[in-house]
């Protein structure tokens, strides 16, 4: 009788949850949806962009610069900053997607001083920023006030997909020699070599673009940047094809898992992120289709973008590089051909578990992906104390992340 009663009071609850659950995913999706919770500053806005800077944990543990030297404040731990650009196309919240999978978070508490860089929402009127607006004058602008932010002129940059792309092109000028570690997560380099869509696409383009420039005058360049601008529904559905099953059965297992709490706020906070995707600026898609799909040229090395040319041989920083094992998007073979392009002399490949969104946001992305991370870029991010400042509090332009009745439509000026 009392194993009964137990019994009943358990049904009771698991209904009593489902329904609370249920109703709240139903009409009240705000309060489920946990992204953008770790807070930050605004240290400067240039539009669309904007940099952001996550301040040191009062509670993060102290560690020392070298071995046998004294602890250090949790800012100083670490004295090299590290920057995380994130993809053209999504949120910031691709770093801070939930309290307990936050690449932000997870790189504070290891001792970090963590910048990004928020590519901002583009608009139509964007539409004319190319990859050289981009992975020169934006990046190298956001840059130039992270140093002048952290009193460190030597940064790490940190880049999953298109973001670390940004970062080769970037370091590949050959104009900022003080990019001192570089990590790219899952981002194309060759994109005819592999097996999957995007290299069918590449091969094919390839021989129509041939014909198409023996035969006549008509050049993808000549176009207007607006007609390549994909509205936000056609990027989400373009990750969202990169797992279809998947798409399909999560909402089976929400649908079974209704009495979990925790699960429902994951899943929810998953969805918004995913149904949540960005216009691509038009610019930057016509110089990708050209400049990669069809000509494939950094895959050789080197490219031209705008009037300058950019070549990884020009980078020399400290080089890791990661790809997903079932990334159908962008496979471990377009991935890697940058490690042979480099100069850098320490330079490390990894293949972590997950496909392309899940090598940087799936569950095992944070011991795979985000804890070596740590643990390579604390070994080369070492320098004198007298060498490094003090962040300056006054440079901020907002003190912290908004509530999050506020803080959706800042949330949405990502990409």
């Amino acid at each position: 009788m009392k194993q009964l009663f137990k019994t009943a009071l358990k049904i009771n609850e698991i209904a009593a949850n489902t329904a609370t659950n249920a109703a709240d995913w139903l009409f009240r999706k705000d309060i489920l949806i946990q992204s953008g919770k770790t807070e930050y500053q605004v240290i400067a806005e240039e539009m669309p962009m904007r940099v952001r800077y996550y301040a040191p944990d009062a509670n993060t543990p102290h560690a020392s610069l070298v071995d046998g030297e004294e602890e250090t404040p949790p800012q100083r731990q670490h004295p090299i900053p590290l920057v995380l650009v994130p993809p053209l196309g999504v949120t910031t919240e691709t770093f801070d997607l939930m309290p307990d999978r936050s690449l932000v978070k997870h790189m504070v508490q290891a001792g970090f001083r963590v910048y990004l860089i928020d590519w901002g929402k583009p608009e139509r009127k964007h539409a004319h920023l190319g990859l050289y607006d981009y992975s020169h004058d934006m990046m190298g602008s956001a840059l130039q006030r992270i140093r002048q932010h952290s009193g460190s002129e030597e940064v790490s940059l940190f880049g999953w997909c298109m973001g670390g792309l940004l970062c080769l092109l970037y370091a590949g000028y050959g104009e900022d020699k003080a990019i001192r570690n570089l990590v790219t997560v899952a981002s194309p380099i060759d994109l005819r070599n592999g097996k999957n869509i995007m290299s069918y696409a590449s091969n094919t383009l390839n021989v129509i673009a041939r014909f198409i420039r023996k035969y006549s005058e008509f050049r993808l360049d000549n176009i207007n940047p607006a007609l390549f601008s994909p509205p936000g529904w056609m990027v989400s559905l373009g990750f969202k094809l990169t797992a279809p099953v998947a798409s399909i059965t999560t909402y089976w297992d929400l649908l079974t898992r209704l009495s979990d709490r925790d699960y429902v706020e994951q899943h929810t906070t998953t969805a918004d992120y995913l149904n949540n995707m960005m216009l691509y600026p038009g610019g930057v898609v016509r110089d990708f289709m050209v400049r990669f799909t069809v000509d494939n040229k950094l895959a050789k090395g080197a490219m031209k973008i705008g009037d300058k040319q950019t070549g990884l041989s020009n980078i020399q920083s400290n080089f890791l590089v990661f790809a997903g094992e079932t990334d159908h998007l962008v496979p471990a073979s377009m991935a890697k051909q940058s490690l042979k392009l480099v100069a850098s002399k320490d330079k490390t490949f990894m293949l972590a578990p997950g496909g392309h969104m899940g090598v940087i946001l799936g569950s095992k992305a944070v011991s795979h992906v985000w804890q070596l991370s740590a643990e390579w870029l604390r070994a080369r991010s070492q320098v004198p104390l007298a060498a490094v400042k003090t962040a300056p509090a006054a440079d901020a332009v907002s003190a912290k992340a908004k509530p999050k009745s506020r803080k959706r439509a800042d949330s949405q000026k990502a990409a």
